[in-house]
């Protein structure tokens, strides 16, 4: 599998890698290769380590989002469960743009008051889907939050 299955398959719009973290993950590896290129004109060793960091990206972009997916899932059902008056994939889908969110983001994207918008906030906090900062406005859904920032280091070659 790669970037294009992911973009063929509906899970990304454009064609997207985050290649610089296999890159500082590899940065020697690097380096070296594009030392021997310049040197000894050593293309194939240096194709083939893009090669491997395109390879291994594409997978755990993958997994990311098969990860995101999991989890809007989860919310999905405890919010048509728990707060069936207020579910809507707008709703939804909101909470997921970003790891965090305000009332104005709300009342834009599913153009409802500033009061429906704060009350929807509140009662998500209030289930667990959203943590509702102490300072400030800003509500963050936890489990986005911590998906993205565990995503895991390419394994050692």
């Amino acid at each position: 599998m790669n970037i294009l299955y992911l973009v063929k398959e509906g899970l990304l719009n454009i064609p997207v890698l985050y290649l610089s973290r296999y890159i500082n993950q590899y940065k020697a590896d690097y380096y070296r290769l594009l030392q021997k290129v310049r040197t000894d004109n050593a293309w194939e060793e240096w194709v083939l380590y893009m090669l491997d960091g395109v390879e291994k990206t594409s997978l755990q972009t993958i997994q990311q989002i098969q990860g995101i997916k999991a989890l809007m899932l989860k919310h999905k059902q405890k919010v048509r469960s728990e707060l069936p008056n207020i579910y809507s994939q707008d709703l939804l889908n909101n909470i997921f743009k970003h790891p965090y969110t305000k009332i104005d983001f709300i009342m834009a994207d599913l153009e409802i008051s500033r009061i429906t918008a704060a009350r929807y906030l509140d009662q998500l906090a209030r289930i667990g889907i959203l943590h509702k900062q102490k300072f400030g406005r800003d509500y963050i859904n936890l489990d986005l939050y911590d998906h993205l920032g565990n995503v895991n280091s390419f394994p050692q070659t």
